[in-house]
């Protein structure tokens, strides 16, 4: 493992958990510190330029909430919540408790089966923000564009960002290949920069922050803000199981794996025994069944429902079966605390960094 099961606390993150009049004078320093002004913030009218990504099973109301308090915002996927009741009081929670700008995430390709429902609903609440993935955002460009919700979308590379460009998407969210999740092929450096070079809207950097000095890297590198997830997963209002939580306490970079069976796409999650023990690899009549040409549709659906199914069990109950989705960023996480506090560190570390030049690497 990257980090020995004794909760790896740092000193500093010691000091921080034991000493609450240190940690009330390090939240009042960083809480004076000005507002970072970017695209991002004038867009979304927000005081620091961070989303807390959205994250299936994970994400919550009351996660945003603590999110748009702290200064930032954050992201729900729509499908986090089992029906559009579930899912339109959530949105009543957050809206009643913060008048802050908030997103949900939509998936935007045919295994959404929910999709016009979900969007109709983001449409009557006028949520402020979508975050597309995967799939033609088209649909939800036209719904959102004349109610001036902005639309943000997933991107991998440069030829998506364009056509999603011309769609009228707002703003694109530049995923790498250090995110979590659905990872990206290109190291963000280069991602943002040629999203840069070549697309006129906004970009925000997904994947590769885990504190505030990697937050300051991608402004630098052109981005107007950053999504971050997995240093989230282990905060006190995620609603994932302890085990999970401190999986991300005591596990590093190193431990985390990419996987195809989960949902047939690569995956990263956490290398827990139960992960090195069915392995990594789709077996060959999965594979086969996922590259047929007449039933590759239903397989791969089916493939994704089981691979949710068997994160929802690792994420809420106690399982043998552990498969538990995160990034390499849970480098960066050595205890569960509250949103405000990992976000207070982030900004910490942002300001830090400011003092410092920056390392360009060809391989950040």
């Amino acid at each position: 493992m990257g980090k020995v099961p004794n909760l790896g606390i740092k000193p500093v993150h010691s000091a921080l958990l034991l000493q609450p009049l240190l940690l009330y004078f390090y939240l009042i320093k960083v809480y004076t510190v000005q507002k970072i002004e970017t695209e991002l913030t004038s867009m979304l009218g927000i005081d620091y330029p961070i989303i807390m990504a959205p994250m299936f099973l994970v994400s919550n109301a009351q996660m945003v909430i603590e999110a748009c308090h702290a200064g930032i915002t954050g992201a729900i996927p729509a499908l986090n919540y089992r029906n559009d009741a579930d899912f339109r009081k959530a949105l009543t929670e957050i809206k009643s408790a913060t008048n802050k700008a908030f997103g949900i995430n939509l998936i935007a390709n045919k295994s959404n089966l929910r999709l016009d429902e979900q969007l109709k609903t983001c449409v009557e609440f006028r949520v402020p923000f979508i975050i597309t993935s995967l799939g033609s955002p088209q649909k939800i460009i036209d719904a959102c564009k004349p109610l001036g919700i902005k639309v943000f979308c997933d991107v991998i590379g440069e030829l998506h960002a364009k056509k999603v460009e011309e769609m009228g998407a707002d703003a694109l969210i530049a995923v790498n290949n250090e995110a979590g999740g659905h990872a990206g092929k290109i190291a963000p450096r280069l991602l943002i920069t040629t999203l840069k070079k070549h697309c006129k809207i906004p970009v925000i950097s997904a994947g590769g922050v885990g504190d505030g000095t990697q937050m300051k890297k991608m402004l630098d590198y052109g981005a107007c803000g950053i999504s971050v997830g997995s240093p989230f997963i282990a905060s006190n209002e995620s609603p994932v199981s302890n085990d999970y939580k401190m999986a991300c306490v005591h596990y590093g970079a190193k431990d985390i794996v990419m996987t195809t069976k989960l949902s047939g796409t690569p995956c990263t999650v956490i290398n827990t025994d139960y992960v090195k023990k069915v392995g990594t690899e789709q077996n060959w009549v999965e594979r086969f069944l996922n590259h047929n040409k007449k039933i590759k549709k239903w397989s791969k659906m089916v493939t994704y429902y089981k691979g949710m199914k068997t994160l929802e069990r690792a994420a809420f109950g106690a399982t043998y079966q552990t498969m538990w989705c995160a990034g390499p960023s849970i480098e960066y996480v050595h205890a569960i605390r509250p949103v405000k506090e990992i976000v207070a560190e982030l900004l910490e570390g942002y300001i830090e960094g400011k003092s410092k030049p920056i390392a360009h690497a060809h391989n950040s």
